[in-house]
């Protein structure tokens, strides 16, 4: 059974750091492309990192403007975005999901896979 765990998130004051990380099993995850996505409350869902299945190429959403670092482990099946420079507006539910193919996420259609989320909470 195809699953992805969250972790690592939290309260932090405006300008501070977080670091989630995401375990994947169950599935041939080699194969799968990785992201996070993120919403906030009365909001869209947002694409916000993304990961192909190297761990080599990377992309971000418009609203990182480079605060924001996404890592692939392969050994150990993990991965990780490492959140910089935090703002109140960056509040939301982080969720760790994967998805076949290639090249840069178009839709959350595409997803295969999700994770129940993580609370990142920024106080001002």
């Amino acid at each position: 059974q195809a699953q992805l765990v969250e972790s690592g998130g939290g309260l932090v004051q405006a300008g501070g750091s977080l670091r989630l990380s995401c375990a994947a099993s169950g599935f041939a995850m080699d194969n799968y492309r990785r992201v996070w996505i993120r919403q906030a409350p009365g909001k869209e869902r947002e694409f916000g990192a993304g990961v192909d299945w190297s761990g080599t190429s990377t992309y971000y959403g418009d609203f990182v403007k480079g605060r924001f670092t996404i890592s692939r482990d392969h050994a150990k099946s993990f991965v990780a975005l490492q959140m910089n420079s935090l703002k109140p507006e960056d509040r939301a539910v982080y969720s760790c999901a994967a998805l076949s193919g290639y090249g840069h996420i178009r839709s959350l259609s595409e997803i295969n896979y999700w994770g129940q989320g993580t609370q990142v909470t920024v106080s001002s």
